[in-house]
């Protein structure tokens, strides 16, 4: 059908489970995309900035034709009727969709990076991905997704403004 791509899915407002399996359950609904894969729900810390819910965070290994920019506005369109609004970078949301991987491109256009530019720093991202393709190599660092996560859990975390 088409490109392997895995996005990250995160919620730390309202029914936090509920809204990351609706956007699990939507993407099994649309067009040109077929859900092959999710991962656990897991709570996390919030990253970035402190002072905020926990966020419940997963992953979807999907296949897919869509280009990516088609992709990524079918998930900001997701990510509007699970209701998401507009706020601070790394504040609270309803929902968060990301396209982390998309097979073993890499992309870099305005308001598209794959991958995301700052997966690999984030065991929250990670870890789903793992759980779901161990063996998947990161496009531009060229490890696997476990090595990758190995290398998190040995490490501090570290504040999203050290970045």
């Amino acid at each position: 059908m088409g490109e392997r791509v895995f996005i990250a899915i995160g919620s730390n407002l309202g029914d936090r489970e509920a809204n990351c399996r609706s956007a699990i359950e939507r993407l099994k609904y649309a067009p040109r995309v077929r859900v092959i894969r999710e991962s656990s729900l897991k709570e996390t810390e919030p990253w970035g900035r402190t002072g905020q819910p926990a966020f419940i965070n997963a992953a979807v290994e999907i296949e897919t034709d869509l280009p990516p920019k088609e992709l990524l506005a079918l998930l900001k369109d997701i990510e509007g009727r699970i209701g998401r609004k507009a706020r601070e970078r790394w504040g609270p949301r309803e929902i968060d969709l990301d396209v982390i991987f998309y097979g073993e491109r890499v992309i870099k256009e305005e308001g598209l990076t794959i991958p995301h530019p700052q997966a690999h720093k984030r065991l929250f991202v990670i870890e789903p991905i793992a759980e779901l393709a161990p063996d998947f190599v990161h496009p531009v660092l060229r490890e696997k997704v476990y090595d990758i996560l190995m290398k998190l859990y040995n490490r501090p975390v570290r504040d999203a403004r050290e970045e």
